[in-house]
């Protein structure tokens, strides 16, 4: 496959309203938990992006069906499936694959994971799955693969030894299969998250607690067919209003999910940017002051993401970007990836003011002019963090390895484009 690069030119403003995909955390692990049922299963609003792809045919590699019956409706059958050995660059592709774990072993009784990839933003551990698929009575052996069994899980009080999003997702779907209760404590409650629970539930398992930390499951309910729709993604959303601010651009993004918005609009707040809430839409005018807030007593603030409902990790490149363009000093802190931060030079070298203190602290002084420049997406999010930046740079930027960004937000570039933005994408996508 041919490697993609984003030709863009800066300096426009843009105008419109745009639309959020589905959530990309909340389709894959719901795609993968349409496995737990024998029925058939409906997906509304799932993102057509290289991540759902990949997992879309890691589901039909175990016997699944899996049709596209629509942009962006996906209906899914695994009436019958096995326990097969799971194709190791599938899974090298994206970090999602572990998500097959909790339904494949309550289905099958076993399976055979290669290790999973995805971004490379620093370590991320599995631990917090295998000790909660443990508790649930699974047994956890790794050599080049990780093979999980179990004759029949059993509900258990488990208490996760960090909130991991993917850890909650895999032992969640595990507890609605097993006999008996479950405790979920220290879970993860992020709207992917809830997403899943929220599907789980159309399917027919009951579930306590959605939203909080601590879920109850009762489990080994009869699962049966279900059509769902996926939730806006808030990491899109969040990003959007970054590329509203920079660019100086009013936007309006319509069915935002704007329940999910408070810690994110809050963050942006700090840098200056405030967005009006109409209904379920989110409208971000251009006459923002971009001044970030001082603390209290004139002090320097600090931006620092945490676990939900804080403001999300993921979010932290664009917030970093967006903070080049505001008047005022700003202390980063992301907290939960040591190598997250890594793409600021890529920004200084664009010309952004920023000092970065160690892997996970930055400083961000603003504004600067930003100039366009040759620059290589690392993650998902530090590249549309840059194509941000390159959006709002004087002159002509071209991002390479720009896949990255296709693994997480659908078509940006037609999308933006149609907002007013001058993306070229190299090379032109298929019809």
């Amino acid at each position: 496959m041919a490697p993609i690069q984003y030709i863009v030119e800066g300096g426009h403003r843009l105008k419109g309203a745009i639309e959020p995909s589905g959530n990309k955390n909340a389709a894959l692990p719901i795609i993968a938990a349409a496995l737990l049922t024998e029925h058939p299963v409906t997906l509304d609003n799932v993102p057509r992006i290289r991540d759902t792809e990949t997992l879309v045919e890691l589901v039909r590699s175990v016997g699944a069906s899996a049709e596209w019956r629509g942009r962006n409706r996906l209906a899914i059958h695994a009436k019958e499936i096995r326990a097969a050995d799971l194709d190791p660059d599938l899974c090298a592709r994206i970090r999602a694959s572990i998500l097959l774990a909790g339904p494949l072993l309550a289905r099958c009784g076993e399976v055979a994971l290669p290790p999973p990839g995805g971004d490379v933003i620093g370590r991320r551990r599995l631990d917090t799955h295998f000790l909660a698929f443990e508790q649930l009575g699974a047994t956890v052996t790794a050599t080049d693969k990780i093979e999980l069994r179990a004759s029949g899980l059993k509900g258990a009080d488990v208490f996760l030894d960090e909130p991991s999003v993917t850890a909650t997702e895999n032992a969640l779907v595990a507890a609605v299969a097993a006999h008996g209760t479950t405790y979920l404590r220290n879970a993860a409650s992020e709207p992917h998250v809830q997403d899943l629970a929220h599907f789980l539930v159309a399917l027919g398992a009951n579930i306590e607690g959605i939203g909080t930390n601590t879920m109850v499951i009762h489990g080994a309910s009869t699962l049966g067919q279900a059509s769902y729709a996926i939730q806006p993604d808030h990491i899109e959303v969040g990003s959007l209003i970054g590329l509203a601010a920079v660019t100086r651009s009013p936007l309006r993004i319509v069915r935002a999910g704007t329940e999910h918005l408070r810690s994110i609009r809050m963050g942006f707040e700090r840098l200056g940017i405030v967005c009006e809430v109409a209904g379920d839409d989110l409208i971000v005018p251009s006459d923002q002051t971009m001044k970030i807030k001082d603390d209290f007593g004139g002090h320097v603030p600090k931006l620092e993401d945490q676990p939900w409902p804080a403001f999300p990790a993921d979010l932290m490149s664009i917030a970093i970007v967006t903070a080049t363009q505001c008047e005022g000093v700003i202390l980063m802190f992301e907290k939960m990836f040591e190598s997250r931060m890594f793409f600021v030079d890529k920004l200084i070298s664009m010309g952004a003011r920023i000092v970065l203190c160690d892997p996970h602290r930055a400083i961000v002084s603003g504004p600067s002019r930003l100039r366009g420049a040759r620059v290589v997406s690392p993650d998902i999010r530090a590249g549309m963090a840059m194509l941000l930046a390159a959006l709002c740079a004087e002159g002509t930027s071209k991002i390479d390895n720009a896949d990255q960004i296709e693994r997480g937000y659908e078509r940006i570039d037609e999308r933006l484009n149609a907002l007013g933005a001058k993306i070229t994408r190299v090379p032109e996508r298929g019809r």
